[in-house]
C-alpha cells in the first residue's frame, strides 16, 4: 500500500465507527523514544523517519505536527503521503490539541490506540477538551491494514555482573521501596525500559542504539515481578534474579496482575512513562500516586564504578574519534568520501576499541548544507560526496559495556567563509562558557541553558534545541530527569549526574555548527554562601581550531581550551601510534 492508500483505509475505518479524528503518537507500551520495528507506526503510517512527531487525521486533514529540529527533513519525506508537516512552535508541545478544540464540532468522538499514549497525555486530552464534550475511543486502525507487521524483537537479554555496574540488584530494590515508603506507596509499576534495564541490572537488544529490553515490573514492599518475553533470559540469569527475590512472569501477564491488585491499596506510578491502557486497568478502588519513578532520579546520578568506567570509555572512544579525524583529512580528495561512508568508517574505528557493543544513536553525518539540519539522518536519497570546502558536521555516540557516549565535532574541509569561522567560534565559546561554569547546589538545567546561550545571545544568534541531555551508563543516550534547555523544569543539577553541553547555529540551505562534550557534575568548593558545583569534561576528543577567531575569544575560554586540550592528549596519547600521536600533537596544540 502506498501512504496515500494507507491513509484512505484509516479514513474508512474512522468513517464506519463515527470517529471524528485518529491520532497515532510515537510511542510504544513504554512511552520510549526509540521504538522497536513493531511500533514504529508513524514511518509505517507517513514515511516520516524522523524519531518525534504526532499525526493527526479527519476526514478532510491529515497533519504531522514536529518541531524545528525536523522541519526539512519531514518536508522532504511526506512529499505525496497525503500529510502535511505543521510546524511546532514550542517543542514537544502538544499544539494539535488546541486545533483539534478549534476544528471538531461538540461531541465529536477522537480515538488513539491507549497502549501509545502516557497517562499524562491521556487526562491531558481530557482536560483540554472537556469543554468540546468531546468522546474519547480506543482504536487500532494501523493493525488491520499492516501487512507483515515486524513481531516484537526476541533477541536474548543478559545481565551485567554488579562488580561493572557497581550496585547489586538488591541494593537498588532497597532503595527504591524506600522511596515507597516515602510515597506511602504499596505497590510500583515501572514500564520504562531504561529504568527496567537500570534497577534489574539488565540489557538487552530490542531496541536500536539503545541496550535495554521489552519489559514491565510490579514492586511491593515483599515482591519484585519482572514481566519479561519467555526465553530472554539464560536459566543462570534467572536464577541470579530469584537470589535478589525477583520473580519472573511472561510480558503479557502484567495486565492481569493490575486488575487484581488489593482494594484500598496504593501504586506509585509515573504519568509520562507508563500508558493509558495500563492505568484504566486498576481499580477504581486503589489510590493512584502520580510521580516520577524513584528510579529516574537514582539511576541519574551515576556512583564511583559508573563515573570510573564512563571515563575508560571516553578514553577508548577518544581514541576512535582522534584516528577518524586524521582518516577523513588524510584520505579526503583521494577517494571520494559521502555521509555515509564517513560514518561507516567512524563506526569501523569504534568497533575496534575493547568493549564496543554498538552505536548509540544513529551518527549524524550532515555536510554542507545537511549540517543546518539537527537531526539529519543520511540515506542512500540524500547522501553526499564530501568535497574540500566548507564544513561537515558528525554528530555520533558509542555503547560500550562500561558506559555510553555522545559527541559532536566539526570538521572545516576547506575554503572556509568569514561566516562559517564566526559561527563556529561563537558556537565554541558558547560550549566552553557551558562547560566552565560555577554554580550553587539547587541550580536547574534551565540556568545552565541560559548561561551557555549568553555568547551567542550577545549576537543576537540562539537556537531551537535544547543545550543538554542526561545520558545513561551503558543505557539510553537519552535520559533524565535533568535537562538543560529553557523549559522551567524544577530538577536539581546533582553531583554524579552526567549530561552533554551541545550548543549550535544552523543557517538554512548554508551550513550547521554544533560542538558537543559530556560533562559530570562535580563538587567545587562550599562557603558560606552554599555549595558549589561545577562540571568535569569527560569527552575526550580534540576540538578543530583552524577557524577560531581568538578575537571572540575572552581569555578565560581561551585557558580552558588549552587545558582541555593538555588533557585529552594526556590521556588520549598512550593509545597512539607515532603518526597519531603527532597528528593530535598538533589538533591540540594551544591556541
Amino acid at each position: 500500500m502506498t501512504y496515500s492508500e494507507k491513509l484512505t483505509a484509516i479514513r474508512q475505518q474512522m468513517k464506519a465507527d463515527g470517529v471524528a479524528a485518529y491520532i497515532i503518537p510515537s510511542a510504544d507500551p513504554h512511552i520510549s523514544e526509540y521504538l522497536p520495528d513493531h511500533y514504529k507506526c508513524i514511518a509505517f503510517t507517513t514515511g516520516f523517519k524522523g524519531s518525534v512527531s504526532t499525526v493527526v487525521i479527519t476526514q478532510d486533514f491529515a497533519g504531522l505536527w514536529a518541531d524545528f529540529r525536523y522541519f526539512e527533513q519531514a518536508e522532504e519525506q511526506l512529499k505525496g503521503s497525503g500529510f502535511e508537516l505543521v510546524k511546532l512552535k514550542v517543542q514537544a508541545s502538544p499544539e494539535y490539541i488546541q486545533w483539534l478544540g478549534e476544528t471538531l464540532p461538540n461531541g465529536a468522538t477522537i480515538a488513539f490506540d491507549e497502549k501509545l499514549v502516557s497517562i499524562l497525555l491521556g487526562e491531558l486530552f481530557h482536560k483540554e477538551l472537556a469543554y468540546k464534550q468531546i468522546n474519547f475511543q480506543h482504536k487500532d486502525y494501523l493493525s488491520p491494514i499492516w501487512e507483515n507487521r515486524p513481531a516484537l524483537p526476541t533477541n536474548p537479554a543478559f545481565l551485567i555482573a554488579d562488580e561493572f555496574i557497581g550496585q547489586s540488584v538488591s541494593a537498588k530494590l532497597t532503595a527504591v521501596r524506600q522511596a515507597l515508603k516515602q510515597q506511602h506507596a504499596a505497590y510500583h509499576l515501572i514500564s520504562s525500559l531504561d529504568d527496567l534495564a537500570w534497577l534489574f541490572n539488565i540489557r538487552g537488544a530490542d531496541v536500536s542504539y539503545n541496550p535495554v529490553v521489552l519489559s514491565f515490573a510490579l514492586i511491593s514492599e515483599s515482591q519484585a515481578t519482572l514481566y519479561i518475553q519467555h526465553n530472554k533470559l539464560s536459566a543462570s540469569d534467572v536464577a541470579s534474579l530469584a537470589q535478589s527475590g525477583v520473580e519472573i512472569l511472561a510480558y503479557d501477564n502484567i495486565a492481569n496482575d493490575l486488575l487484581f491488585l488489593p482494594a484500598e491499596s496504593s501504586i506509585l506510578i509515573d504519568p509520562k512513562r507508563n500508558c493509558f491502557a495500563l492505568y484504566k486497568l486498576i481499580p477504581a478502588s486503589v489510590q493512584r500516586i502520580l510521580e516520577t519513578n524513584p528510579s529516574t532520579h537514582l539511576k541519574a546520578v551515576k556512583n564511583e564504578t559508573e563515573v570510573a568506567n564512563t571515563r575508560k570509555a571516553m578514553i577508548k572512544d577518544g581514541v576512535a574519534i582522534t584516528q577518524f579525524l586524521k582518516w577523513i583529512k588524510d584520505t579526503i580528495g583521494k577517494i571520494e568520501i559521502t555521509e555515509l561512508s564517513a560514518a561507516a568508517q567512524l563506526k569501523a574505528f569504534r568497533a575496534k576499541q575493547d568493549g564496543f557493543m554498538g552505536e548509540s544513536f544513529n551518527t549524524i553525518a550532515g555536510y554542507k548544507a545537511h549540517g543546518a539540519l539537527p537531526h539529519y539522518a543520511a540515506s542512500k536519497e540524500s547522501d553526499v560526496a564530501i568535497k574540500t570546502e566548507s564544513l561537515f558536521l558528525v554528530d555520533s555516540g558509542g555503547q560500550y559495556r562500561y558506559g555510553t557516549t555522545d559527541i559532536t565535532r566539526m570538521i572545516p574541509m576547506g575554503d572556509n567563509t568569514e561566516e562559517e569561522k564566526i559561527d563556529y567560534t561563537l558556537v565554541l565559546k558558547a560550549m566552553i562558557e557551558g562547560s566552565k561554569t560555577r554554580f550553587p547546589k539547587g541550580t536547574c538545567g534551565y540556568q545552565i541553558d541560559a548561561i551557555t546561550r549568553r555568547p551567542m545571545w550577545d549576537y543576537a544568534l540562539n537556537y531551537g534545541h535544547g543545550t543538554g541531555h542526561g545520558v545513561g551508563y551503558f543505557l539510553n543516550v537519552h535520559e533524565g530527569p535533568q535537562v538543560f534547555n529553557a523549559t522551567a523544569t524544577p530538577v536539581a543539577v546533582e553531583l554524579g549526574m552526567i549530561t552533554s553541553i551541545e550548543p549550535g547555529i544552523y543557517r538554512s540551505g548554508k551550513h550547521g555548527i554544533r560542538i558537543e562534550n559530556l560533562v559530570l557534575t562535580i563538587a567545587d568548593q562550599a562557603n558560606e554562601f552554599n555549595e558549589f558545583y561545577a562540571f568535569e569534561a569527560l569527552t575526550l576528543a580534540p576540538i578543530d581550531t583552524t577557524l577560531v577567531k581568538k578575537e571572540l575569544l575572552e581569555k578565560v575560554h581561551i585557558d580552558w581550551l588549552n587545558t582541555y586540550h593538555a588533557n585529552v592528549y594526556a590521556k588520549l596519547s598512550p593509545y597512539l601510534n607515532e603518526d597519531e600521536k603527532v597528528f593530535l600533537g598538533k589538533m591540540t596544540s594551544e591556541v
